[in-house]
Parts: structure tokens; sequence; C-alpha cells
């Protein structure tokens, strides 16, 4: 006999946000030893394990449902970009980026560790990813957030120069 899971579905608010011109911020390093590393064709275990690192408390699934093979074409795009925050040689979190629509970039993926949570690496990565996403001049650097994302994420965002351009109402299983 097959096991049933129950899915349990609950109301979370997306915010779409984008940016139309660079927003340039000063937001100096808020510690030593930041690097960032652009990962090229990350391994699907690899990716899975960082993916669940940052976002499995924050229901993240939209990877998760992807199958291995639908993953792996994916991450082999070299308009699909991975940059992999590290702090001290140790994983802080990641930035993922979408150049395949011409003209405007998607930041698909954004979030720390719960480790590196609170250290204000959040503004400074997330302006980071700013100018890395800039320096290809799209029309447009866009993303969406919701409800169920960690509390600072909306106001991070909004802080480093996002606009909302919609807003939606969606049932999400968790």
């Amino acid at each position: 006999m097959k096991e049933q899971t129950i899915m349990e579905s609950v109301d979370v608010t997306v915010f779409y946000l984008e940016m139309l011109s660079h927003s340039r911020r000063a937001v100096p390093p808020p510690r030593a030893g930041l690097t960032v590393r652009h990962v090229t064709s990350p391994t699907v275990p690899y990716y899975r394990q960082l993916y669940n690192s940052v976002g499995a408390e924050f229901n993240w699934s939209s990877r998760r449902k992807m199958s291995d093979d639908v993953l792996r074409a994916l991450l082999e795009n070299p308009l699909n970009e991975l940059h992999v925050l590290f702090v001290e040689q140790k994983t802080a979190g990641f930035a993922e980026l979408d150049r395949r629509q011409p003209d405007q970039i998607e930041l698909v993926q954004f979030g720390l560790t719960r480790e590196f949570i609170g250290q204000g690496l959040g503004k400074w990565f997330l302006q980071w990813t700013i100018d890395k996403a800039w320096s290809y001049h799209p029309q447009r650097f866009w993303l969406h957030t919701c409800t169920h994302d960690h509390v600072a994420a909306l106001p991070n965002y909004r802080n480093a120069g996002f606009v909302d351009f919609r807003q939606e109402s969606i049932r999400q299983e968790v």
C-alpha cells in the first residue's frame, strides 16, 4: 500500500519588484573574509544542498520540484548564473541570476544560510548582486518574494532600490 502525503495549503502574498536603473549604494563589507564565487555548471546535488540550506525553512519549492534532468539543464546554461557567498571559506548564501530573457535579468534565488542571517551580510551581498546584474547592462532587473521569505527580505529589496510593480495572493502548498 502506497503511503499518502498530506500537503497543507496556506495563503501567501507574492510581491514582484523591479529596478529599471542601477541603484549604486555604498555598502561596505560588514566584516573581513567575504568572497563571492561564480560557480559555473554546479552539480545537481551541490545545488540542491545549497538551495535547501538557504530556503528550506522558508518553504522554497520551485527548484525542489524540478527533476534532476531539468535542473541540470538549467544549471548548465551559461545564462543562468550561480554566485555563492563565502565567509572565510564557509558557505554563507547564494544568488541566482537568470539572464535568458533579452534585456532583463531575474534574481531567481537570493538568501543566506541561517548561521549568517542578522550580521549585515544580506544588505552587502544584495548590493554585490545588483552591481553584478547591472554589469550586463539590462533594461530591467527584477525579482519576486513572498510572505514566506525572511521578514527582512522585502525591506532589504526595497531599501536597495527595487520598486513594487505587482502583488498577488496565492495558495501555496507547504
